[in-house]
């Protein structure tokens, strides 16, 4: 087995956007006087793990479409190089989505107790439906990746479903404010795929994956990526202003970043100079919700 193309294949780079939402949701929830380490501990487990999956899956789903191909711009993917056959990315999902139910089981099973039982069957659907979520990006004919539905997809599943899925389960209760934090993580997630999109919409346009940038045009995107950024930062405001938080305002710290980000990316013509932006929103966003939890120390 060629464990460094298995290392390159889970793209360890987009691990950390991936645990801004359970981050932030954890903290938000310890601010309020909640907390529990094996909650913690074991969403952060289920979330490391999805990611993974999801980045197999798309690894393999693209290699079917063929959108993995000498025009795409992004780093090559493992399937493409050679260095993993479909077959073993297969199975590379198959295990990647029993490890993930084998964190999520137990997480909400100890998230749950003294709740009602429809509550806990409600986050079984929701783990279930992560998985598929994982998986169905762009494998498959249905593949909701492949018909504008990424965004809204990255925006449930980043946002609400990772920062309110686990604030619940730490508070077993819902704040409004807590929409507030989730949308900022959210919207920034949505802002790295509209930034991927962005650098590969020629290639997707012609292997017919039609995302929402190739839709809208590469210059409309632009405009929706500084929407996304921006309504991101009210979002945050709103949180910080709802729970009289103003210590958790060194989190807005990256935005300075973010702001000069948004220029670099409206001067852009070149679709193929966007691929380092994707780390600095990623990072931003990551360092936002570790901004936000040290806060909460404060």
């Amino acid at each position: 087995m060629n464990l460094q193309a298995w290392i390159k294949a889970a793209r360890l780079r987009t691990l950390p956007l991936s645990l801004s939402g359970i981050i932030a949701g954890s903290f938000a929830a310890y601010y309020q006087g909640y907390w529990d380490s094996t909650i913690f501990t074991l969403a952060m487990l289920t979330t490391l793990f999805l990611q993974v999956l999801s980045n197999f899956a798309n690894d393999l789903g693209d290699s079917f479409k063929g959108a993995d191909n000498e025009s795409r711009v992004g780093p090559e993917r493992a399937i493409q190089s050679g260095a993993i056959s479909q077959k073993e990315m297969t199975g590379g999902v198959i295990l990647f989505s029993i490890l993930a139910v084998a964190t999520a089981i137990p997480l909400i099973i100890i998230g749950t107790r003294d709740m009602p039982s429809s509550v806990l069957w409600t986050y079984v659907l929701l783990a279930i439906a992560c998985v598929i979520a994982a998986i169905t990006y762009t494998v498959g004919r249905k593949a909701y990746g492949y018909h504008g539905l990424g965004d809204l997809m990255v925006l449930l599943f980043f946002g609400f479903v990772s920062v309110v899925g686990v604030y619940t389960l730490y508070t077993k209760q819902i704040d409004i404010s807590i929409f507030g934090l989730a949308a900022c993580i959210g919207l920034l997630s949505v802002a790295v795929l509209n930034l991927n999109n962005m650098r590969d919409h020629v290639n997707d346009a012609a292997v017919n994956k039609k995302t929402l940038v190739v839709t809208i045009g590469f210059k409309y995107a632009k405009l929706y990526h500084g929407l996304l950024i921006h309504l991101s930062f009210l979002a945050y405001l709103f949180f910080i202003a709802y729970n009289s938080h103003l210590i958790g305002l060194i989190a807005v710290l990256p935005y300075i970043f973010l702001f000069l980000h948004l220029l670099k990316v409206w001067k852009t013509k070149d679709p193929k100079m966007l691929d380092p932006e994707l780390k600095k929103v990623a990072l931003s966003t990551f360092f936002i919700a570790v901004l936000y939890s040290i806060s909460t120390f404060l």
